[in-house]
């Protein structure tokens, strides 16, 4: 899709993610750039510098993609649609009913929208939750669906009905697989928030960070500058039904991460690692890096900042200070 003179929705679009997809966009030849968000996790303030430029704006009428009418209209006048609305994998644990009216019927809204007005190409956000652990690692795109949550359980469903569509409609897409995604913007204080915040927030406070397993769990990192790339790309790519893994196919064990985290900070402090609870254990992944390959050969896609970069730049955003390296 040429994105000159074109007119791209971006659902969520005032979210941790989607506020960086937005200033790539615009970053771009794009016309304008629409906004729909309710602002339950988003906030003004992510888009605050985008809203400065004069092909951004906010849909007046309503963010909610529960809001079938209000989602319609918004969908009408768009040729492209980036869908990153969803709740977050332990708010699905939780809220399980509000997981399904949120992740799943409301990703139903969005592709009956995007049919009805024949949208010419739509990005949907799925995740590596998809596949639960990794049976072997690095995980292609066709590592079983190993997971056993409802926040996994809800994006496999929109990955079924975007293919499903497809077939039906002929719906044009593209799904992105999101690995492990940190960076500025993403919520540093809530309930639901990541090792990553955990770690800066006990720095700041000059406590000793207490984290969760024994250090041992892999993830692959990815930066929520290269993730919003991906988005962008995905949108301009002409591949369509088919779902790519974006990711750095680098593998950092917990431990791995905090000592650096430590490092860069130049803090003394030691971590305490707390085993996981049985439950914990059963709803949450040990392992998880996904491979590249397909990313780089289909869509052209390859992660530009190593974990150490955008800890910096994390840590930069926080006003904290970082250690020169030695």
């Amino acid at each position: 899709m040429d994105l000159r003179d074109k007119s791209v929705l971006v659902i969520g679009g005032a979210g941790f993610i989607g506020s960086h997809v937005v200033e790539q966009l615009l970053a771009t030849e794009v016309r304008e750039v629409v906004i729909y968000d309710n602002f339950a996790r988003g906030t003004h303030a992510n888009i605050e510098e985008s809203l400065q430029d004069e092909r951004c704006s906010v849909f007046p009428a309503g963010g909610d993609i529960r809001d079938l009418d209000i989602l319609n209209r918004a969908v009408a006048g768009a040729d492209g649609v980036i869908h990153l609305a969803a709740m977050w994998l332990l708010h699905c644990h939780d809220y399980p009913r509000t997981a399904f009216d949120v992740n799943v019927q409301g990703t139903f809204n969005v592709l009956e929208a995007c049919a009805r007005h024949e949208v010419e190409r739509l990005v949907y956000s799925s995740s590596a939750s998809v596949y639960g652990d990794a049976e072997q690692v690095p995980m292609t795109e066709e590592h079983p669906f190993n997971n056993r949550n409802f926040y996994g359980a809800t994006k496999i469903a929109g990955e079924a009905m975007c293919r499903a569509y497809f077939e039906r409609y002929g719906l044009s897409y593209t799904g992105l697989r999101y690995m492990n995604v940190y960076g500025p913007r993403q919520d540093q204080s809530a309930a639901y928030t990541g090792v990553i915040p955990i770690m800066l927030n006990k720095i700041e406070a000059n406590e000793s960070p207490t984290v969760n397993g024994d250090g041992g769990q892999a993830y692959d990192f990815v930066t929520v500058r290269d993730v919003a790339r991906s988005n962008v790309i995905a949108l301009q790519s002409s591949v369509e039904d088919h779902f790519f893994n974006v990711g750095t196919g680098v593998q950092t064990s917990t431990r791995e991460l905090c000592n650096l985290i430590l490092e860069l900070a130049d803090s003394p402090l030691e971590v305490n690692f707390r085993p996981y609870s049985d439950e914990d254990a059963r709803r949450l992944v040990q392992s998880r890096i996904g491979s590249t390959e397909a990313a780089e050969r289909d869509l052209g896609f390859r992660y530009e900042d190593d974990l150490r970069t955008g800890l910096s730049h994390l840590m930069q955003w926080r006003g904290m200070p970082i250690a020169p390296r030695l």
